[in-house]
């Protein structure tokens, strides 16, 4: 079965294991071989003018290596130059400059020789180089003046620095310059505009260059530019800035990135892409920069050679230019050369293959000097890229170097040839112990040493057959390769190493641990700020493996501060806030394996505020807004509220002016005339708003007459003779001009008498001495210093009411029910109302309950009738019961007068549900219930009625109905069975017929579910022990002249009948056990009348004279699930205490009142 796929960094690892796997095995260093170079500087060195120079050379050797230089191809007597060292057992140079000296003395190039009496080894030729960093040359730039929309190019010409500086353009204030398509810096340091406007000239522009190795910026002085405006910019196809004309080419190397660039001109700016003829561009490896005005292409290869063109195109037209790109190589490997270990008498050989553009030539050497001036060895042949030995002997150890070059560089790769006679070792330490991680790939390494080089194999467990192929593979230094672990490869693995001296051996075990999983990932969530969130991070691991759970934030190591909470399976974070965005990684890591997942945090806050509001357009009725978004935090805006403050009417006050759409940041705002007006903006968005922004500049705008007149103009009165009239004031934004007021108008209506009017400078005005609720004309208009507002609109208002003169007469009651009755009556005329008329309304009262000695509570109560009504019904009246009822009619003051009282009765209704019905059982025999009498009796009881049922699980029994007499309140229900629950319905009676009922169950047996097993594991336990059985064993002796007879009868069955029922519970299928009895009950155990029959038809016995409890076991019965007894049994009784349980209940009062009703 395939198990998971073990993380990516579980491969990475591994093959950076194999690269080790490859190589040709070393000689250990207790062996004398030739100097091997293991560390040295670069070929183009390029050092610091401030500090020392250093030159790197080391190697390693039996016997250590001696070294020496050269400089310019001739010998480099250090001990000669004082400032000249060399590091001991090292080859490295270190000039010294602290004593003074210059370092360009010492540029030139250095090779290190590196001897022993077996060969010499050779480092690369080594460039040595002073950094440069020349000043830029003084020179002053008088102004560049440039055409609006003509093209321009800034000439930047650095000094020469090694390595060349970095360009950049800045203005004189350190200013960056913003680059886009139109203003953009080439490759070669220069800056191009594609076409200049006239905002180029708020800016100078300088080119500065930072130099590498001094860490110094030379700055350039600043151009200044200087732009001729027109009355309007000519459009212009495009043409080609850099590189010149239509076609130009380029070379590059093999390995290197090829960047290739067109910069064009235009107005409007032209866009640039990219092609290659004949082919597309390589997707992998190729990327647009400099605004698409740059092509890069990385790591290039001789299929990159061919031919680019870049299309420079706006709306007048399009040009192209066209690029060659040749790709040439230095030398690289095809095989590099490797140490050679032979024995002597054997065969070997040494290969230099190299390819590159041109093909480069190969040239050997041995010790550092040409093969062709070396003595002559017979066992030596060269063949091109090949040397052959032939019956090797000691004599032929030395230390050879492959040279191949071009003309673009060159490679030098030392390779020895050591002859040796060593019988197999081991190189690692013994009987290591490997922990590997299921189904991942591992590698057990057996380094080992010999020569003749010996024959590897691998064994398991010290038995089988050697271990290569299939799920194993061995490679050439002796490292065991297993491709996939399983739990059966883990044991013990040998190695065994020999050649014809001899072998030798090593083991490994081996020990697979189960992988490190997170299996309950953290998600991606998005939360509020405040809020808290937690991330998951669930982890399945090795138990023999130490875990550790740790957490990064967007990559980096998280600090768990006091608002975090960190646990063994999650991440709690409190109160988020907005610095908790990002991306969270959950690291579950032992010390063999680890997994890792990671979610986003997406942190909504409320957005910024926004900023930089600004007034234009400004007109005497309108203005625009315009402002600069904040941010959103991660949640998009979705509107803007414009608020106002003015300082006249309500200073210091923000009213809202107007919204808008989250997508627009600019708005024409209307205004009104005579207000100083000051803006701010809020953001909203759906977790909240924005703190207000700063606010506007101010803008008065200039006064005219009210366009409008105030509203919610009303006349009513607060007393019987006057009328008060009022409006909404107007606010500062409809006022329109200083000094606000209002004109108010009434008069009488339909009297078409001449208007009154006053000017108020309020909201309200009082008309007294007015006639009781008289209708009134009124008129409200506004009015400033620049004048009045438009004629206005009539209002219709009344005068105060007063109390209605007259009732309501021939009040008729109907019974309906026992709980409502219906109502009838004659309207009342118009003008004894004296006011509006709002409702008829009836106060009625329960006078008395027709059961006697019933207290009743008098308070009165309303029914409303509203509007001019004749009829109406009152509900949710007591039955059984004397009412008294009354009448008034109701205006805007009050009620009037009450009509004469009528009396009524209401019939008898149904009861309500029993009081405190309660459900006990005392024992698992009987079911006791008791009740109280209900609340309201509604009329004369006449009984109670109860329905219960028993149920077991799903099983439901038939319905058992009761009947009792008013002055019951108890029952006890006789169980059928132990084990089945009941319910019970219980309602009283009237002769109108049954109440509301009350429904209870009774309780659930304790251990409903365990008894049985619980039984069946005791008696087992017991009948087994062995001083049960010999206390069984020493009773029988005692009395066994007593039972000699009922011993012989009773064993016939082969069985003890006890033992038998004791250790098989009892079922319903067993004809002779339906009652629950035993082999050896007598006639008297067999049921009595009127025994109760469970759910599943067995009956319950109710009484024996021989049970368990003479036998010594008592206690709570217990049952099976189908009911059958099978265990423990209660303590018996006699009968005259099971029939003397019932007993008369004493007579309630309030049921002899009933019945005395």
């Amino acid at each position: 079965m395939a198990g998971p796929q073990p993380p990516p960094w579980v491969h990475a690892a591994f093959l950076l294991c194999l690269l080790g796997i490859g190589r040709a095995i070393e000689i250990p260093m207790d062996l004398p071989q030739p100097p091997t170079i293991t560390k040295q500087s670069v070929k183009d060195h390029i050092v610091d003018p401030r500090d020392n120079i250093l030159i790197e050379c080391e190697a390693k050797g039996n016997p250590a290596p001696s070294f020496h230089w050269t400089r310019n191809s001739r010998f480099f007597n250090v001990a000669k130059d004082p400032r000249v060292s060399m590091r001991r057992r090292s080859g490295t140079l270190v000039i010294d400059f602290r004593s003074g000296g210059r370092p360009e003395e010492y540029e030139g190039e250095y090779q290190c020789f590196a001897r022993n009496k077996f060969g010499t080894a050779l480092s690369n030729r080594i460039r040595l180089q002073v950094s440069k960093s020349p000043l830029w040359p003084k020179e002053n730039l008088d102004p560049v003046v440039v055409q609006e929309g003509a093209p321009l190019t800034l000439q930047c010409n650095p000094p020469p620095g090694l390595p060349s500086p970095v360009i950049f353009w800045m203005s004189s204030s350190m200013e960056p310059i913003t680059q886009d398509k139109r203003v953009s810096q080439g490759h070669n340091g220069d800056l191009y505009f594609s076409n200049v406007m006239v905002q180029d000239m708020q800016t100078d522009y300088s080119c500065n260059a930072r130099f590498h190795f001094t860490h110094t910026i030379q700055q350039k002085n600043p151009f200044t530019l200087k732009v001729l405006t027109t009355r309007g910019v000519a459009e212009r196809t495009p043409s080609f800035m850099y590189p010149q004309g239509t076609s130009s080419s380029q070379m590059v190397l093999r390995g290197t990135d090829l960047l290739l660039e067109c910069i064009a001109s235009g107005v409007p700016t032209p866009d640039i892409a990219w092609y290659k003829k004949g082919g597309d561009l390589p997707s992998d490896k190729a990327k647009f920069e400099n605004f698409n005005k740059a092509l890069r292409i990385t790591s290039v290869s001789e299929e990159d050679s061919g031919e680019y063109f870049c299309l420079a195109s706006n709306k007048m037209g399009s040009i192209r230019h066209t690029i060659s790109v040749r790709v040439k190589a230095a030398p690289y490997w095809l095989e590099e050369p490797e140490n050679l270990i032979l024995a002597p008498g054997e065969d070997g050989r040494l290969v230099c293959r190299a390819n590159g553009n041109p093909k480069p030539t190969v040239q050997w050497m041995v010790n550092g000097e040409p093969l062709q001036s070396a003595p002559p060895n017979p066992n030596r042949e060269v063949a091109g890229d090949t040397i052959i030995f032939r019956d090797t002997q000691i004599s032929s150890r030395a230390v050879y170097q492959c040279n191949t070059s071009n003309e673009h560089g060159y490679l030098l790769a030392n390779a020895f040839v050591s002859v040796l006679d060593v019988p197999p070792r081991m190189l690692s330490a013994r009987n290591q112990l490997i922990r590997v991680i299921l189904y991942n790939r591992t590698r057990l390494d057996c380094p080992f040493f010999g020569s003749p080089i010996p024959t590897l194999r691998w064994f398991k467990n010290g038995q089988g057959s050697n271990l290569d192929g299939g799920n194993y593979h061995v490679y050439e230094n002796g490292s065991l390769e297993i491709k996939m672990i399983r739990k059966e490869d883990q044991g013990i693995y040998t190695c065994v190493a020999t050649n014809i001296l001899g072998k030798a051996e090593n083991q490994v075990r081996l020990e697979v641990k189960d992988p490190t999983r997170i299996f309950r990932m953290p998600e991606d969530q998005t939360a509020k700020r405040g809020t808290t969130v937690q991330l998951e991070c669930r982890v399945k691991h090795d138990p023999s493996l130490k875990l550790t759970v740790s957490w990064l934030k967007d990559d980096e190591p998280l600090y768990i501060g006091n608002r975090m909470k960190k646990e063994d399976d999650s991440l709690t974070i409190f109160g988020v806030a907005e610095r908790d965005h990002g991306s969270y990684t959950c690291i579950a890591s032992t010390e063999l394996d680890q997994d890792l997942a990671k979610a986003y945090l997406t942190v909504l806050g409320r957005p910024d505020r926004p900023r930089d509001l600004e007034l234009t357009d400004l007109a005497e009725r309108s203005v625009r807004l315009t402002w600069i978004p904040g941010d959103d935090n991660n949640s998009p805006i979705t509107e803007y509220v414009v608020q106002f403050e003015e300082d006249q009417f309500q200073p210091g006050i923000w009213h809202d002016h107007s919204k808008f759409p989250g997508s627009v940041n600019s708005a024409v705002l209307p205004l009104s005339p005579y207000v100083n007006y000051q803006f701010r903006v809020i953001a909203v968005n759906e977790v909240g708003s924005s703190h207000p922004s700063l606010p506007s500049e101010r803008y008065r705008t200039s006064g005219a007459p009210p366009e409008f007149n105030p509203g919610d103009v009303k006349g009513e009165g607060t007393r019987k003779n006057n009328m008060e009239i009022t409006w909404t004031p107007m606010n500062a934004t409809s006022a329109f001009g200083p000094n606000l007021r209002y004109i108010v108008k009434w008069r009488r209506r339909e009297t078409r008498e001449t208007w009154n009017n006053v000017t108020v400078w309020g909201s309200r005005y009082v008309v007294g001495q007015t006639p009781v609720y008289v209708p009134y004309e009124i008129r409200v208009q506004a009015e400033n210093d620049f004048g009045k507002g438009p004629e206005p609109d009539t209002v219709i208002g009344y005068s105060g009411e007063d109390y209605p003169r007259a009732a309501p007469t021939d009040v008729k009651v109907r019974v309906l029910n026992s709980t409502a009755i219906s109502l009838q009556w004659n309207r009342v005329y118009s003008d004894t109302v004296q006011g509006q008329l709002r409702e008829y309304r009836a106060y009625y009262w329960r006078e008395s309950s027709l059961l006697k000695n019933l207290w009743v509570s008098q308070k009165r109560q309303q029914a409303s009738f509203s509007g001019d009504r004749l009829r109406g019904v009152v509900s949710r009246l007591f039955p059984y019961s004397n009412y008294k009822l009354e009448m008034v009619v109701v205006n805007g003051r009050g009620d009037g007068p009450r009509s004469e009282t009528k009396e009524f009765t209401t019939p008898e209704g149904v009861p309500s549900a029993p009081r405190r019905f309660r459900v006990r059982q005392p024992n698992l025999q009987t079911i006791t219930l008791e009740w109280d009498h209900p609340e309201h009796p509604n009329g004369i009881l006449t009984g109670y009625s109860l329905r219960y049922t028993a149920f077991n699980g799903t099983k439901v029994g038939k319905q058992m109905v009761e009947n009792f007499s008013p002055n019951d309140t108890k029952f006890t229900v006789q169980r059928a069975d132990p084990v089945s629950r009941y319910r019970f319905t219980l309602s009283a009676r009237t002769q109108v017929g049954s109440g509301e009922a009350v429904t209870e169950e009774s309780p659930a047996p304790p251990n409903e579910a365990t008894p049985t097993a619980a039984y069946t594991n005791n008696q087992a336990d017991i009948a087994t022990q062995g001083w049960f059985i010999g206390l069984m064993c020493a009773i029988a002796l005692l009395v066994l002249i007593l039972l000699i007879v009922c011993f012989i009868k009773r064993s016939r069955g082969g069985k003890y009948p006890v033992r038998e029922k004791k250790d098989v519970p009892l079922g319903p299928e067993d004809p002779k056990e339906e009652d629950g009895s035993f082999d050896y009950s007598d006639e008297d155990n067999k049921p009595l009348q009127g025994s109760q029959t469970s759910l599943d038809g067995t009956i319950k016995q109710q009484e024996s004279d021989d049970s368990l409890v003479d036998y010594g076991e008592g206690g709570e019965g217990q049952f099976n699930e189908d009911g059958s007894f099978i265990g423990q049994y209660t303590v018996k009784k006699d009968k005259e205490e099971t029939e003397g349980n019932e007993s008369s209940e004493a007579t309630s009062p309030v049921n002899a009142i009933y019945s005395l009703a």
